[in-house]
C-alpha cells in the first residue's frame, strides 16, 4: 500500500472521530453547565456549521482540482 493511499483511507475516518469526539465534549459541556434544550441545540447548531464548512470546502477543493 502506498502512502497516497494510506492518506486518502486515514483522512476520513481520523476526521470523522475528530468529529464524533468533539460531539461528545459540547454535550458534556452541555450536560455540564445545565445549558438546557434550547442552549444544548445552539452548541451544536454551532458544531454543525463548522463540520459543514470543512465538507464544502473538500467538494470545492474537489471540483476546482479536477
Amino acid at each position: 500500500m502506498h502512502y497516497t493511499q494510506l492518506e486518502a483511507l486515514a483522512l476520513p475516518l481520523l476526521i470523522s472521530g475528530l468529529v464524533l469526539f468533539m460531539g461528545f465534549i459540547v454535550w458534556d459541556l452541555a450536560r455540564k453547565s445545565n445549558a438546557g434544550g434550547f442552549g444544548t441545540t445552539i452548541l451544536f447548531i454551532a458544531l454543525g456549521l463548522g463540520v459543514v464548512g470543512f465538507v464544502i470546502k473538500s467538494i470545492a477543493v474537489a471540483i476546482i482540482g479536477g
